[in-house]
C-alpha cells in the first residue's frame, strides 16, 4: 500500500519536476534515505537503492515504487560500501536498467554509543570505513555518471532540469564535540570535508556537492538505537531542542528536493542542517544519566557488542 504523500513530502512541490531522472542512494533501505528517495520518485524520478540486507533493500524498493504509478525502483542488496568494487557493480546495473544516474545520495552509515575508553581501534575504524570511506567510494563509483549527467543537463541558471548532483548525509556531532561519539564525530567531519572538496574540484564541471545534516528524527533506526526511551516517552528529550520536538523524515526529504531541484541550482559546497537548531545546544548524551556522571560510573565502559556486530 502506498504511503500518503504527507508522510514524506510537502505539498509545495510540483509533480513531474524530476521526470526522466535517476537517483542512486546508498543506505536506501533506511528510514531517512528511503523517504528522500520516495519523495524523488513521487516527483518523477526512477531510483536505485543500495543496502547490505538483500530482503530489506528489495522490499523497500517495492514500497518506494508505489509512490508513483509507472515508476521503476531497483533494490540492490549485499552491497558493502567499504568495497568500491561492490558499488561499481551496483552502478553498472543501475545504468543498464535505468539508463543513467543524475542524482546521488551517500547515506550509508554506522554508529553506536561508546566512550573512548571502551572504543577499540577496530570499532573506531569500522565507523570510519562505513561513513567516510563508504562516502568516498560512493562518489568515486558514481562520478563518471554524474559527469555525463552534468554535461547533458547543464547548470546554467536558466535550465530548470539540471543533473550531476550529490548529497552526503552527515551529522552535527563534530561541530561542538559530543561524549560517546568520538568515532562518528571524526567520520562525519571527514564526510563534510569531502563534500567541500568535491564542490571545488567538480563545480567547474557542473556538479554540485552538498551536505544534509539531520537532527534527531522521530521513528528512525538511529533514534531507536541511540535515543533514551524514557526521556523520549516523558518528552524531556524533545524539550532539549529549541523547537521542542523531534524532526520528521518529510523534513529531510523536503531538503533533498530543494537541493536537487531548480531551487538548489546555485547551492554548492554547503551544509544544510535540518535539526530545529538543536546543534547549537551543548552536545552531550543525556537521559536517566547526566553529563559528566556517566563518564565515571561505568555506564558506557563497554560498547554494546550486539550493536557493533551489526556494523
Amino acid at each position: 500500500m502506498a504511503l500518503p504523500r504527507s508522510e514524506y513530502l510537502s505539498s509545495v512541490w510540483r509533480d513531474g519536476i524530476f521526470d526522466g531522472k535517476v537517483i542512486f542512494c546508498t543506505g536506501g533501505g533506511g528510514t531517512i534515505c528511503s523517504a528522500q528517495v520516495r519523495a524523488m520518485v513521487h516527483l518523477g524520478a526512477n531510483a536505485c537503492i543500495i543496502g547490505r540486507n538483500v530482503e530489506k533493500t528489495e522490499n523497500m524498493a517495492q514500497s518506494i515504487a508505489t509512490a508513483r504509478p509507472g515508476s521503476k525502483v531497483i533494490g540492490i542488496g549485499a552491497v558493502d560500501v567499504r568495497r568500491i568494487e561492490s558499488l561499481e557493480k551496483a552502478v553498472e546495473r543501475c545504468v543498464q536498467e535505468l539508463g543513467a544516474i543524475d542524482y546521488v545520495i551517500a547515506g550509508a552509515a554506522g554508529n553506536f554509543l561508546a566512550p573512548i575508553s571502551g572504543l577499540s581501534a577496530n570499532a573506531f575504524k569500522t565507523v570510519i570505513d562505513i561513513d567516510t570511506i563508504g562516502s568516498y567510494n560512493t562518489l568515486k563509483a558514481t562520478l563518471p555518471q554524474l559527469l555525463i549527467s552534468a554535461k547533458k543537463n547543464p547548470n546554467t541558471g536558466t535550465n530548470t532540469s539540471t543533473g550531476g548532483r550529490i548529497i552526503f548525509i552527515s551529522a552535527s556531532f563534530h561541530y561542538t564535540g559530543m561524549p560517546l561519539q568520538a568515532h562518528a564525530s571524526v567520520a562525519k567531519a571527514g564526510v563534510d570535508a569531502l563534500s567541500a572538496n568535491v564542490a571545488l574540484e567538480y563545480g567547474p564541471l557542473g556538479i554540485t556537492s552538498n551536505i544534509i545534516t539531520p537532527g534527531p528524527i522521530a521513528g528512525t533506526e538511529g533514534m531507536a538505537r541511540l535515543g533514551d526511551k524514557d526521556a523520549e516517552a516523558s518528552g524531556a528529550a524533545q524539550r532539549k531542542n529549541p523547537l521542542g520536538r523531534y524532526g520528521t523524515v518529510k523534513e529531510i526529504a523536503d531538503g533533498t528536493v530543494y537541493l536537487f531541484s531548480d531551487t538548489g541550482s546555485y547551492v554548492n559546497g554547503e551544509v544544510l542542517v535540518i535539526d530545529g537548531g538543536g546543534w547549537r545546544v551543548t552536545g552531550s548524551f543525556e537521559g536517566k544519566r547526566s553529563y559528566p556522571d556517566y563518564l565515571f560510573d561505568g555506564s558506557f565502559a563497554k560498547a554494546d557488542a550486539g550493536r557493533k556486530a551489526k556494523l
